[in-house]
């Protein structure tokens, strides 16, 4: 009696064990084969983003123009489609796009400071308003000074005179290359040039420093160079 009274006490532990060993073995398998089915399926792909474009068709004016990416001034500007007007610019005289600008604090503002090695373009819609060869040709005239300088051969100069509204710039002028732009004299800030051309529906603005016009033909040749990169295919 004592031996059936003992073995009946241990009967529900070995009954229990018996029972938990399969199903912790079976569970033990089931979460091998859902980690290897998540290793399998598991994406190998970056979460990275696409690399930009090297360069963007935009339509200003309506006129089409494929523009360097890296070359575009302003982040809110670099998309696809029509705008309003877009700044660029480009090293002078490679006429690359320029890399990404250094950082600079205020210990090291003064050592970074360096002479513009740039030509800055502005492209706007001009929504028929006069014409820059319009410009120069009938409004300038008015506000000149008669008497003109000869700075650079084939490079003409003409001040504006003081009580004009371009009373602190001078006009230069060149046939061949041809070349116009209006420049402000060197004061405080050296002095800078405009110079305006319209293709389609907008106007190019280009802008570099009044120094470089002792070497004018270079300049001109970038400009034009620089259009016809610029300019998209023509409908």
């Amino acid at each position: 009696m004592t031996v059936f009274s003992a073995a009946s006490s241990r009967s529900p532990r070995t009954h229990t064990r018996a029972h938990v060993v399969p199903i912790v073995l079976s569970g033990a398998a089931a979460a091998c084969a859902v980690a290897l089915v998540a290793y399998l399926l598991w994406p190998t792909w970056g979460t990275r983003g696409a690399n930009a474009p090297d360069k963007l068709p935009v339509s200003v004016g309506g006129t089409l123009f494929n523009l360097p990416t890296s070359a575009i001034r302003m982040k809110i500007q670099r998309h696809t489609g029509p705008q309003e007007r877009i700044d660029l610019d480009f090293l002078y005289p490679s006429l690359e796009p320029p890399g990404a600008p250094k950082h600079v604090t205020a210990d090291t503002v003064e050592a970074t400071v360096q002479s513009i090695d740039r030509i800055f373009l502005s492209i706007a819609a001009h929504h028929d308003a006069l014409a820059p060869e319009q410009r120069t040709a009938t409004i300038y005239p008015r506000y000149l000074d008669q008497a003109a300088t000869q700075p650079e051969e084939g490079l003409t100069m003409r001040m504006f005179r003081a009580d004009t509204p371009y009373g602190s710039e001078d006009l230069y002028s060149a046939a061949s290359p041809a070349l116009s732009a209006r420049c402000t004299r060197d004061a405080s800030t050296p002095g800078m040039c405009l110079s305006e051309r319209r293709v389609g529906g907008a106007d190019l603005t280009f802008r570099f420093p009044r120094s470089w016009l002792s070497q004018w033909r270079d300049v001109a040749e970038a400009m034009e160079k620089l259009t016809a990169q610029l300019r998209g295919p023509r409908s």
